[in-house]
C-alpha cells in the first residue's frame, strides 16, 4: 500500500500549528491570516508568527496587499525545498563540528586512551546491554557487519522480526548462517507453536540458513559472527539461560574478543555436529502425512 501523502508533513520538522496552517493552505489556496486562523483554529495572536516561519522555510510564498494574502508554493516545489533545507542544516551541522573538533580530539583522546590503557580484564572480554531493542540492535549489528558467518543459538529464534532486514542483508551478501535452536519437545506448547512458525518463516524466506535442533538443554543464547581459531577476528553477543528472570531485567554481554569468540564457536560446533538434528519446517504436516 503506498504512503500517505500526509506522512510528508511529519518530515518537514514543523510545529502542529505549522503543519496544520500548511496542510489548510494546500487545500484552501491563497487565503489570509485571519481566514486561516479560522479554519484551523490556530489562535490569531499566533497565526502570523506561523506564517511567517512557512514563508521562512520556503513552503509559503506572501502576497503583499491589504490585507496580505498567503499562497502555498506547489507540492512538489515543497517537497524540494524541505529536502534543501535539511542539506543546508546539514552543511551548517558539519561546518559547526570542524570547527571544534580539532580542540575536542585534543582535549579528550588522551583521557580515553588512559582508560583503555587501565580496563581490567573482565571490561576488555566484553561489555554488557540490556536485553530487548540494545541486545536486537547489537544483533542487527553482527549480522551486517558479518564478513563469513553468522551463528546463531536460540530458544526459538523469537526475536527474529527484529532482526529480519538484518538477515537479509547478510544472506544477500553470501553470508552462511547456521541457527541452532532447541528441540521442539523442550519447549511449552506456546514456544513450541511459535518455533514452528518461525522455521517455517526461515525455510520459506532465507531456504539458504541452515536450522538444526538440540535436545540439549542450552546454558546460553546468542550470536556470533566470523570466529576464527587463530583468534584473529569475531565478535558477538550472548546472555545465560535464566527462565525466572524476566527479559527487562536481563543483560547480554558483547564480545569482540576474537579467543572468546572461537571458544563459543567451538562448543556450539560440536553440538551442530554431535547433539542436534536437521530441522522440519513444519513438524505438524509431517505427523499427518
Amino acid at each position: 500500500m503506498p504512503d500517505s501523502g500526509e506522512d510528508l508533513f511529519s518530515l518537514l520538522d514543523l510545529t502542529e500549528y505549522e503543519a496544520d496552517a500548511l496542510e489548510e493552505l494546500l487545500l484552501l489556496g491563497r487565503t489570509t491570516a485571519p481566514d486561516l486562523a479560522e479554519a484551523t483554529g490556530i489562535p490569531k495572536a499566533r497565526i502570523y508568527g506561523v506564517l511567517d516561519a512557512l514563508s521562512e522555510a520556503g513552503y509559503v510564498k506572501v502576497i503583499p496587499g491589504r490585507p496580505k494574502r498567503y499562497e502555498p508554493h506547489e507540492p512538489a516545489a515543497i517537497a524540494e525545498r524541505a529536502v534543501e533545507n535539511r542539506r543546508h542544516a546539514y552543511e551548517r551541522f558539519r561546518e559547526d563540528v570542524e570547527a571544534v573538533e580539532e580542540a575536542f580530539v585534543e582535549e579528550y583522546a588522551p583521557v580515553r586512551d588512559r582508560g583503555v590503557d587501565e580496563l581490567s580484564p573482565t571490561e576488555d572480554l566484553f561489555h554488557v546491554v540490556d536485553v530487548g531493542e540494545p541486545s536486537e540492535r547489537e544483533t542487527r549489528r553482527l549480522f551486517r557487519e558479518a564478513d563469513e558467518g553468522v551463528y546463531v543459538l536460540s530458544k526459538s529464534f523469537g526475536y527474529i522480526d527484529a532482526v529480519r532486514p538484518a538477515i537479509r542483508d547478510a544472506v544477500d551478501c553470501g553470508v552462511a548462517v547456521d541457527v541452532l535452536l532447541l528441540h521442539p519437545e523442550s519447549l511449552s506448547t506456546e514456544n513450541r507453536q511459535r518455533q514452528a512458525e518461525i522455521r517455517e518463516t526461515l525455510a520459506d524466506e532465507f531456504p539458504s540458513v541452515s536450522v538444526r535442533v538440540s535436545d540439549r538443554v542450552l546454558p546460553w543464547r546468542g550470536t556470533f559472527v566470523d570466529p576464527d581459531l587463530s583468534y584473529e577476528s569475531g565478535q558477538g553477543l550472548l546472555m545465560v539461560e535464566q527462565e525466572e528472570v524476566p527479559n527487562h531485567h536481563r543483560q547480554a554481554a558483547v564480545t569482540e574478543n576474537p579467543s572468546f569468540v572461537a571458544g563459543m564457536w567451538q562448543y556450539f560446533d560440536l553440538l551442530w555436529r554431535h547433539e542436534s538434528i536437521p530441522a522440519d519446517p513444519d513438524p505438524d504436516t509431517r505427523s499427518e502425512e
